[in-house]
């Protein structure tokens, strides 16, 4: 939600995410989304209620990541933290303090600061500052330490460690009031009911039987006090009634009855009995009520899985060079430009570059090729993959959170974090959904107390019609197979940002895709030279490779390995320049040389005339033909060709049978185009398009109606891939995070475009499916419990029966999502079959 004060483009932001404990219902998480939404300095705020986190965007100038905490616990909610987070400690390596002097000079850096509660520094490089938040900032102590002449490293805070056991003590939480909750409730239905079904019970006087039922009753509601504290709380403090409200009103009502009814028999006022107590209502209701969110937090908490699974492939330690020695340290210590030690069977604690040795990597994990990928010196190496066979040193080159696997779970974290626009339907009727359901249990009460059914009768309805009524099914319907989805696709080498992305992929008509690198392999390779107008082959290869000498095109570079293979001398241009789209100027020796395509020559005005059937010949067989000229006359013909993808047909096929359009788009001329489209399968091209028209060739198909995704390499493609509807972005699995992309594939195998729609219209369809439930569940089960039935089948549903009804029907929606991980793809691939 957006505060309405904030200027649509903020100059400053960030994001901060924050896990919270204690909601129950969407109504909550509204709850708390409003809160933050009104605070000062905030832009956007989003809070998931299946994953239990809060996304903020906020100028740090204005508000702290710790206001916005203070902010969740006033509404009356837990943020759960790091270790001594709570503290406000910030854990730092700090390059260079390494003797008592640098010591003393860092010491005397933070002592001059404002703010700063203590600080413990030792000689390892570590130091450890508390401080207070609305004084001093985390980044502003890190600048004083680098002002100092020192390198302050953050470490990686163990956050999802804490998050796992924060969730895990709130699983045993609930797991132990249900367990008291239920063996009270049992004794207390045998001491209700059990004269009624003939069980033998100690000869008690109605008052002493309503002090034994209170007796049995209150420690159930003080094991369910959550519900009542938070309910309650949530509608003084936000004015927004949830799901704890109705529970807290529902079992509230009949314990206070029941309660007044003890009063009376205790004082011996007349006109009341057993019979009129209700306190195995309220106590059973508690029950089962504490029992179905025991399985919904046990249940949600499988749906996050697959980003644990991801944040287990980190190894702990790492073998780093200090001082001429081998030290073995946590992951967290190590920095850019260590030197690091992996021997067999190890994994690659962190991204870098080999310095020394060879070996084999698995680096399955992110590229999906299942063979071992043989590395040496200069080859880059992925953390968390697996080293083989040899020994090898490499020096780290990204750490931390910016390595691949830390931006493929944060990747995973913001699309799980996120809401897809189909949840704006659920999030507006939650809004209106507690006051609109106790709005009808009153009214409800109000008929039947009229019809003369009397006031058990009328309070039996208010209770049921408060307890059976679930926003809860409805909140969590689109996050849990949202959070399932996207997991699926990490573990699959799909990475989608966002849960608006993988609903906007299940409306996909148009699929247009870039040709190098992306339909072909993007290293081509020299196959012509046709030497014209009497020069020779060597001269005009030497020209052609000279020209690209300076270049770092794809095609430059073949051009330049022709040469080398045929061991022609490359000599250094006197002048270079590149023509977007079209080739290259050059001066070699006083000669002006020429190197492009028809587009360059014909500007310069050079009769292409004695060469057009060898240029089509060429361009009928895929090639790309590189015209060189020579001091304004044509010299020859350079031709190189690209080979395509191994599954590049295969993928355009599925597509194709899904109904999908299937569109190339290239800079190449229209013969090379169609060319490699005919192997492909590929009929409509867009040929000789040059970078920065191909995002107006993306809205030209918009603007016929098309919902268009757009498949490049996320670099030289962005502006097209912004444009489009989908941008479907491909990663080199070391560079994953490519900003243009709404989808990025990790592995270089296109049929992953298949899958990724695919997976988006599966996610979409169990989406739909909770959501018809959670709907189907209110709407039938509201009036039953209203007593629609009554009047013509004398059927009353027990409050018991509804909030059993009631607690169960979360579990089903998220049990729903689960299946989701039987999921596979419509097409076949070898890392998912």
């Amino acid at each position: 939600m957006k505060h309405p004060d904030i200027p649509s483009t903020p100059t400053r932001q960030e994001t901060a995410t924050l896990a919270i404990s204690g909601m129950h219902c969407a109504s909550c998480a509204r709850a708390i989304e409003n809160a933050l939404s009104q605070r000062e300095g905030v832009y956007q705020a989003s809070v998931n209620f299946a994953s239990e986190k809060a996304q903020v965007l906020f100028d740090p100038a204005r508000v702290t990541r710790a206001a916005l905490e203070q902010v969740v616990e006033a509404v009356g909610y837990q943020v759960i933290r790091a270790p001594g987070a709570e503290k406000n400690l910030l854990r730092l390596k700090v390059i260079g303090m390494d003797n008592p002097h640098c010591l003393g000079t860092v010491k005397g850096a933070l002592g001059g600061l404002p703010g700063i509660l203590s600080q413990e520094l030792s000689l390892n490089e570590r130091a450890l500052i508390s401080f207070d938040p609305q004084i001093i900032t985390a980044e502003a102590i890190k600048g004083a330490i680098q002002q100092a002449g020192y390198t302050p490293l953050e470490e990686e805070a163990t956050s999802l460690e804490a998050e796992v056991a924060a969730r895990e003590r709130e699983i045993g939480g609930l797991k132990a009031r249900f367990t008291t909750s239920t063996l009270l409730g049992l004794l207390l239905l045998y001491a209700a009911m059990g004269a009624h079904l003939g069980l033998p019970l100690p000869h008690l006087s109605p008052s002493s039987m309503a002090l034994l039922q209170f007796a049995l009753t209150t420690p159930i509601l003080l094991a369910g006090s959550l519900f009542y504290c938070r309910g309650m709380l949530s509608l003084l403090k936000t004015r927004t009634a949830n799901m704890d409200t109705l529970v807290a009103l529902g079992t509230g009502s009949a314990y206070l009855w029941s309660t007044y009814v003890s009063i009376s028999l205790w004082l011996g006022r007349g006109g009341y009995g057993v019979g009129d107590l209700y306190y195995e209502v309220a106590g059973l209701l508690i029950a089962f009520i504490l029992l179905g969110k025991w399985m919904e937090a046990r249940a949600k908490g499988k749906t996050g899985e697959a980003i644990r699974a991801l944040m287990g492939l980190r190894p702990r330690t790492a073998v780093v060079m200090r001082e001429g020695k081998e030290q073995e340290i946590s992951i967290e210590e190590v920095a850019v430009g260590d030197v690091l030690i992996v021997r067999p069977g190890e994994k690659i604690p962190v991204d870098g570059r080999i310095v020394e040795g060879r070996s084999a990597v698995d680096e399955s994990m992110i590229t999906g090729e299942s063979i071992p990928q043989e590395k040496g010196p200069g080859d880059i190496v992925i953390g968390a993959t697996l080293n083989k066979t040899g020994s090898f040193k490499f020096a780290a080159t990204k750490v931390g959170k910016e390595t691949a696997l830390a931006q493929i779970i944060q990747f995973v974290e913001q699309a799980q974090a996120s809401k897809a626009p189909i949840q704006e339907l659920a999030d507006r009727i939650s809004a209106y959904f507690v006051p609109t359901v106790a709005g009808i249990a009153i009214l409800a009460f109000l008929i039947w107390l009229l019809a003369g059914k009397g006031f058990l009768f009328a309070l039996t309805i208010f209770i049921a019609v408060m307890i059976i009524a679930c926003p809860c099914a409805l909140g969590l319907a689109t996050p849990t197979a949202v959070m399932v989805g996207t997991g699926i696709g990490a573990q699959n080498g799909i990475l989608i940002r966002s849960a608006q992305a993988l609903q906007r992929a299940r409306s996909i008509q148009c699929i247009v895709f870039d040709k190098t690198g992306t339909l072909t392999r993007g290293r081509p390779e020299m196959t012509d030279v046709i030497p014209l107008g009497g020069y020779g082959r060597e001269e005009v290869l030497g020209w052609a490779a000279a020209a690209e000498k300076r270049s770092e095109h794809p095609l430059g570079e073949a051009i330049l390995k022709g040469a080398e293979r045929e061991d022609v001398q490359v000599r250094d241009p006197e002048a270079f320049e590149s023509v977007t789209g079209k080739g290259i100027t050059a001066r070699l020796e006083g000669r002006e040389i020429l190197l492009g395509n028809r587009r360059l020559m014909e500007e310069k005005g050079i009769d292409l005339s004695s060469t057009e059937v060898d240029l089509q010949r060429l361009e009928q067989e895929g090639k790309t033909a590189t015209l060189v000229a020579v001091e304004g006359g044509l010299a020859g013909i350079v031709a190189v060709a690209d080979t395509l993808k191994e599954f590049s047909r295969e993928a355009i096929q599925a597509l194709q049978r899904t109904g999908k359009q299937v569109i190339m788009i290239t800079g190449d001329n229209e013969r090379t185009a169609r060319a490699i489209a005919r192997q492909v399968g590929i009929e409509r091209v867009l040929a000789e398009v040059l970078p920065q028209e191909k995002a107006h060739q993306i809205k030209i198909l918009q603007q016929e109606g098309l919902q268009v995704a757009m498949v490049g390499d996320g670099i030289n493609d962005a502006p097209a891939l912004t444009q489009a509807d989908l941008g479907i972005a491909l990663g080199s699995g070391t560079d994953v995070a490519i900003e243009a992309g709404d989808i990025v594939l990790i592995r270089d195998d296109l049929r992953d475009v298949v899958v990724a729609l695919d997976l988006s219209g599966y996610v979409m369809g169990k989406i739909k499916q909770n959501l018809f439930w959670a709907f189907f569940y209110n709407l039938v089960g509201i009036p039953v419990a209203a007593g629609i039935l009554y009047p013509f089948t004398g059927f009353l549903l027990n409050p018991i029966i509804a909030g059993a009804a009631m607690a169960f029907s979360s579990v089903s929606v998220i049990s729903n999502a689960l299946l989701m991980r039987r999921y596979r793809p419509r097409i076949k691939r070898a890392a998912m079959a």
